[in-house]
């Protein structure tokens, strides 16, 4: 063959190879393109991981701030305290003068927002030092099966022995109990659950200022009583001692022991909340708080 032959033979072989090389650049570019957006991807996880846990940290700490303006308010000059129409406890001197309330919702701190809510731990029914007839009484007026009502009263004997020296150190150990669904602990919007009607702290009597109908029908007060008792503080303000005909029903009008749930707020979201029990020290001198227990839900 001629050398003109030979190179017109590669000159027809040209197009093939350029149509490879092109071929080989589509797929190193769209092999770019996988792994840019890969890279990509991530960069997007890793800022949303980082941007999560800034929040996460912002909403402990406010959550932590919440609480400290919380234990403001339980250790002021303020002995007695009623719950209001709207739920939420007010501190009343003893000479029965309302307190103005600091502010408990959505206050603004730090890049973000705290709100708290205080209820009287002492307002609930001490699970560790009520008997079993009054423990019945409770889950009765919270219209449970007498079979689901002996099942849960053996339960909570069986947890504590007959020296009494096994207790329930934290009311989230109630849900390990058999027979105590977690709705039965949680409630509904009819009826509230047992994690707002007992507790493991406190003193015993239960304070008649701020405990609701189920406690009081616990205690053995007739309808009639508990209501003279809830229009009684609502009318005329906490009452500054218990009542002679309410004698020797395991009442008290004043309370040390608190339970604060504290929110942390970031971009409008609940991203830290935490539960506190906290105990009023009168005898400190400045007045102080003492946390019993604490833990974070989220």
């Amino acid at each position: 063959m001629s050398r003109g032959g030979h190179v017109e033979a590669r000159r027809r072989a040209w197009p093939g190879e350029r149509g490879f090389a092109l071929l080989l650049i589509l797929l190193v570019l769209a092999l770019v393109a996988v792994v840019s957006a890969e890279f990509a991807y991530s960069m997007r996880l890793e800022a949303a991981a980082v941007r999560a846990y800034k929040n996460g940290l912002i909403g402990s700490h406010l959550a932590e701030a919440a609480l400290e303006q919380a234990i403001r308010e339980i250790v002021g000059d303020a002995p007695l305290v009623v719950e209001g129409d709207d739920g939420l406890l007010t501190f009343y001197t003893a000479d029965r003068r309302a307190l103005p309330r600091l502010k408990r919702e959505k206050s603004e701190l730090g890049g973000g927002q705290y709100t708290y809510r205080i209820t009287d731990e002492e307002a609930r029914l001490n699970i560790n030092a009520s008997p079993p007839d009054r423990i019945d009484r409770l889950l009765l007026a919270l219209q449970l099966d007498k079979s689901v009502r002996d099942t849960i009263g053996d339960s909570i004997q069986d947890w504590r022995d007959a020296n009494e020296e096994h207790r329930l150190n934290g009311v989230t150990e109630l849900i390990q109990i058999k027979g105590i669904t977690p709705a039965i602990y949680n409630g509904n919007k009819e009826r509230p659950g047992l994690a707002d009607l007992v507790t493991v702290r406190g003193s015993g009597p239960v304070n008649m200022n701020t405990a609701g109908p189920y406690v009081l029908e616990a205690l053995g007060l007739s309808s009639a009583e508990v209501t003279e008792i809830v229009q009684g503080r609502h009318n005329a303000g906490p009452f500054p001692n218990v009542p002679g005909k309410f004698g020797g029903r395991n009442l008290s009008v004043a309370t040390r022991t608190f339970r604060i749930e504290a929110e942390g707020i970031v971009d409008d979201r609940v991203v830290a909340r935490l539960i506190a029990i906290v105990q009023r020290r009168t005898e400190a001198d400045p007045p102080s708080a003492l946390v019993l227990e604490w833990w974070r839900l989220r």
